[in-house]
């Protein structure tokens, strides 16, 4: 077994290099907040991740699950006591707003601090997930009644929080939604709540106080569609008027799943309204709250693509210490490997299968980081055209971000059990739960081919300047940005190669959004039928262009008497992806705009 070690290096050469942390500390929100703050908190959050939430992974993975028994949960006495310090030492509140009790700190900060939770633990780190989600939700969209009496404790991991949309008929499809909510016969402007929820991850358990879910239902006589679906706050306890808890809401948990992976979470079916109805808040206007729901969805998208990436980063760091620990056979072209064996690190295909998952690993590090920056910039600069091009970027990223990220996770933990062999498909060595939990990663929180109709449909080919009337214009503007970079890298001495294959990637990616832009009005399901491995395009070719940015600023480093040898591994890693991902990009372009018609040419009884 391995133990986590965050990728310190990488982070704040991303975080400083890429995702622009010196003018995101320099904005006013920021100004108590200096780059040694950041390196300590960086620190302290690395050991905690190794020491505490590490070690119990594989206790609720393997050893001590949670359990259910008559509508009460509990997790492990393990998971309860890093939670109990988790929450003591502040990181539960980090994220938060100062006004409820957080520490306002950049939303770059916080997402390299929860990469290293994830990659300790998905299962364990869902839960503040989704606390800080339903905090999101409710800071935007809620009175200010409902912020102060639930943020607070909220924010400081006092109480979980949780968002329930998906019912046994409702999953993607949110107009099938049959929850309901009628006014409260007393009056007093409450609603009672009837109706199941299904996969309402860390829906009851016995970590928090109380938990305050976040649901989705229909008031009488609403619209049949989504403008007919409102939001409501229903605690697990009420809360009485001095913040003290009163009595149990009419809510029960009456069952929870059992899973492939992320078996330390609770993911639980949750049944309202049994007796009375479950009393609840409605939070904003009536019929807004797939909008409202929408503040979480993203938040949470963007974080399950973390999940990804974090979860992508452990086994890499599981595989490459079994490879550095076992000896297998003579190393072929080592005459010395037969008379002083060495590990199999030094086998040529063992070390393609590492640099592969390192060099997608960083790859999709960089764009996490770099959507993650331009969230600060959208939310906090004083400029409004700053503003609205950095609201442009994570728009168009999120989906890249959430499901290449995911999608590619699924693949780099594969690559992780094949580098242990044999022993990687026994539970016991640790390999196989990291590829386990990545799985749901490209399923919850919206699927792989939900992200890519987002990307390859309101993203761009629905994307309209209201200016100028030009259609997909991010899109466009980045492509074009990314292209100009190839081209001048493409003639730089020493890494012209990158240079140029990702002028290939450029172009691919240019004809096939070219294409997309004109096909998706007339032939919507042709287009569509391309939307996923369009959305790999992206991922493969804006990884490319950050990873190339990465590489000339390292050899920059190394021109100027820099001796740190990540310089020279970050170049390494990109010239890896370079030849071994940039030049897919022609051939998942051709699938993407010729490959349609044949996903939509087997007539239904052929199949």
């Amino acid at each position: 077994m391995s133990t986590y070690a965050a990728p310190l290096k990488d982070m704040r050469f991303l975080m400083s290099e890429i995702a622009g942390l010196k003018e995101i500390l320099n904005l006013p929100a920021f100004a108590e907040i200096d780059a040694d703050t950041v390196d300590s908190i960086l620190d302290e959050a690395a050991k905690f991740a190794t020491e505490q939430i590490d070690p119990i992974n594989v206790i609720g993975d393997r050893q001590n699950s949670p359990k259910w028994d008559n509508g009460v949960v509990t997790v492990s006495p393990e998971y309860k006591s890093v939670y109990k310090q988790f929450c003591e030492n502040g990181w539960h509140a980090m994220p938060g707003d100062p006004k409820y009790g957080g520490q306002g700190l950049p939303n770059l900060v916080n997402f390299a601090v929860n990469e290293m939770w994830r990659s300790a633990s998905i299962a364990f780190a869902l839960c503040p997930m989704l606390t800080m989600g339903a905090v999101h939700s409710i800071e935007h969209h809620a009175s200010d009644e409902i912020k102060q009496k639930y943020l607070p404790k909220m924010v400081d991991g006092t109480w979980g929080g949780t968002m329930n949309l998906t019912e046994p008929q409702a999953g993607s499809d949110l107009t099938a939604i049959r929850t309901k909510a009628v006014p409260d016969p007393s009056g007093d402007g409450t609603y009672r709540i009837t109706g199941t929820k299904i996969f309402i991850t860390w829906g009851e358990h016995d970590m928090a106080e109380n938990i305050i879910h976040l649901v989705l239902a229909r008031l009488p006589d609403s619209d049949p569609g989504l403008k007919g679906i409102s939001l409501f706050v229903v605690p697990k306890f009420l809360v009485n008027d001095d913040g003290s808890l009163g009595e149990r809401n009419d809510l029960i948990c009456s069952a929870i799943e059992h899973k492939l992976g992320i078996k330390g979470s609770v993911t639980s079916v949750m049944s309202y309204g049994d007796k009375v109805g479950a009393k609840g808040w409605l939070v904003g206007k009536a019929g807004g709250g797939v909008a409202y729901m929408f503040t979480m969805m993203n938040h949470a998208r963007i974080h399950v693509g973390l999940e990804g990436i974090s979860v992508a980063e452990r086994a890499y760091q599981h595989a490459l210490t079994y490879a550095r620990e076992r000896i297998q056979g003579a190393i072929i072209g080592d005459e010395e490997s037969k008379k002083t064996p060495k590990p199999i690190l030094f086998h040529p295909d063992v070390r393609r299968l590492l640099m592969d998952m390192k060099a997608r690993v960083e790859a999709l590090r960089a764009i996490g980081y770099f959507a993650a920056g331009n969230m600060d910039l959208a939310k906090f600069s004083n400029d409004p055209a700053v503003q609205k091009k950095a609201q442009a970027y994570v728009e168009l990223l999120t989906p890249v971000v959430k499901g290449w990220s995911t999608d590619s996770a699924v693949e780099i933990t594969s690559e992780g059990i094949q580098v242990h062999g044999g022993t990687g498909f026994i539970e016991e060595t640790g390999a196989a739960q990291y590829m386990r939990d990545s799985r749901i990663t490209s399923i919850y929180e919206g699927t792989t081919a939900i992200q890519a109709n987002d990307y390859i449909g309101r993203k761009t080919a629905r994307e309209v300047n209201k200016e100028t009337g030009e259609v997909g214009f991010t899109a466009r503007a980045l492509y074009k940005d990314i292209a100009a970079f190839a081209d001048d890298l493409a003639k730089d001495a020493k890494l012209g190669d990158i240079g140029r294959s990702l002028q290939e990637g450029a172009r691919a990616l240019i004809d096939a959004t070219e294409w997309a832009i004109k096909t998706y009005g007339p032939e919507p399901q042709v287009a569509s039928a391309g939307s996923v491995p369009y959305l790999k395009l992206g991922g493969i070719v804006i990884g490319g262009w950050l990873m190339a940015k990465s590489a000339k600023i390292a050899q920059q480093k190394i021109d100027a008497g820099e001796a740190d040898g990540y310089y020279k591994g970050k170049i390494a890693t990109t010239r890896y992806y370079a030849k071994h991902w940039l030049v897919q990009a022609d051939a998942v372009a051709r699938e993407i705009m010729e490959g349609g018609p044949s996903v939509l040419g087997l007539d239904e009884p052929l199949f």
